[in-house]
């Protein structure tokens, strides 16, 4: 598919949006709806043992050398120029990379789980360490299989088509729901049958939308190759995207670890539900910047600066709407959670506080990266992101030990390595338009 003009551009992101806006609430309902099944199966320990697991196992996107961002953005860009054959060399080589790299790393990973004391890595005793060992084992199989066939999600984005990825997601998170209940009925609390159910629903989905995309776009389907012409490119931009996505991961998926050492795993299913229905605000603004990304890397390789900047300034109108439901969220919390979990369920007036702010900081964060993201300027987001990184973990555990917030410190430590990014991207976004404006007016 090829976006023709500015009219086109925006009718499909508003399309997008339209097709994903069904999915994702189905979606979001399915996962709200699993939760306490998933906390009545495992029960509240076993719960928080399950959700920090994932987040220790999807560090597995890292090792993707960010070669998904850079093949999105290169597909992207040379859809924008009608060059279709190099695009599929591109996503041949890319597959073939990734494919490899996935391999390697499940190898490595088989070998040395077993060296490594799970029990303590968990802080619990209530799983005993083969059934930790069996469960890792399961997820991290089916992890590194969908590290391969999840390239998927890039291709969709790269041809604006985020809504199939929303699709994918709903279709998922029904089959975990679904299969979650019919354990809750006919089986005993497994953890490891959970993790089966969970790779199965995730691998599928992936492949039926290769299947899907490659039927649809066989001018795009790849041959299994490594070209040195295309990795190169790729790993170029890709090294960059790596690293940010290495110092988000650090930042985001830490908070539980840091719960689980500090607090205890059973704290971990407090953290989760108040991120969870805060989450809904996040997702539901993923629902509307994601096709973008790709959309203004279109809009840059057609000199397209006006489409941007109406773009940028009607996601700030957003955020207005978003700082005021974000407050009503945080005021109706306590209600929600009781009607949702239980009324014996009780979370904290500062972790509630701390999670509305640390969501509208992030979505802040997300309005000017898209932009960035899409044109490949992420010099500088790379900079802020490492110096976050870096000073993450430390805060965290400094406010968690010197403080009295309990769990919400680990968040308000997330919040303040934020914050150099919510001060400099606003900058580096207006610097990079003033030069794309000039260039578009050298050009003509």
């Amino acid at each position: 598919m090829t976006i023709a003009d500015s009219k086109g551009r925006t009718r499909n992101y508003f399309l997008q949006i339209t097709g994903a806006a069904f999915y994702k609430a189905v979606a979001m309902l399915a996962s709200f709806l699993a939760v306490p099944l998933m906390m009545r199966y495992l029960g509240e320990e076993q719960f928080g043992i399950w959700s920090t697991l994932l987040a220790v196992l999807s560090w597995v996107v890292l090792f993707d050398l960010g070669i998904g961002n850079g093949l999105r953005n290169k597909v992207a860009e040379l859809n924008a120029k009608g060059e279709m054959e190099d695009a599929a060399v591109y996503i041949g080589s890319a597959y073939t990379l990734l494919g490899l790299i996935a391999f390697f790393l499940w190898f490595i990973f088989t070998i040395t789980a077993y060296w490594i004391p799970w029990r303590v890595v968990f802080n619990t005793n209530s799983l005993t360490a083969e059934v930790l060992r069996e469960t890792i084992f399961v997820v991290a199989f089916f992890l590194a299989l969908n590290f391969w066939v999840g390239l998927v999600a890039a291709l969709l984005g790269a041809i604006q088509k985020t809504s199939l990825i929303a699709l994918g997601q709903l279709v998922n998170n029904l089959i975990v729901l679904t299969a979650v209940f019919i354990l809750s009925k006919f089986s005993e609390a497994s953890i490891i049958f959970l993790a089966y159910v969970y790779g199965v629903a995730l691998v599928s989905v992936n492949v039926f939308l290769n299947v899907y995309f490659f039927w649809k776009h066989p001018e795009l389907r790849p041959r299994l190759c490594l070209s040195k012409k295309q990795i190169n490119p790729l790993l170029g931009i890709g090294i960059k995207f790596f690293i940010i996505q290495l110092a988000v991961l650090v930042i985001f998926t830490t908070d539980k670890i840091l719960i689980t050492q500090i607090f205890g795993p059973e704290y971990v299913a407090q953290y989760e539900v108040v991120a969870k229905l805060f989450g809904v605000i996040i997702f539901l603004h993923n629902l509307i910047s994601a096709p973008l990304w790709s959309a203004y890397t279109d809009a840059y390789h057609r000199n397209d600066v006006s489409w941007i900047k109406r773009m940028l300034r009607l996601q700030l109108i957003i955020f207005v709407g978003i700082i005021f439901i974000t407050g009503i969220l945080a005021v109706s919390s306590h209600f929600l959670v009781r009607n949702w979990i239980s009324g014996d369920f009780v979370i904290s007036n500062n972790l509630v506080i701390s999670m509305s702010i640390f969501v509208l900081i992030s979505i802040w964060n997300n309005i000017y990266a898209m932009f960035l993201n899409g044109v490949g300027e992420i010099k500088i987001q790379l900079y802020t992101a490492i110096v976050a990184m870096f000073i993450n973990i430390p805060i965290s555990i400094f406010l968690a030990k010197s403080t009295e917030l309990g769990v919400a410190a680990i968040v308000v430590g997330t919040i303040c390595s934020l914050f150099i990014g919510a001060l400099i991207l606003p900058i580096q976004v207006f610097h990079t338009l003033n030069l794309f404006k000039s260039k578009v007016i050298e050009c003509q």
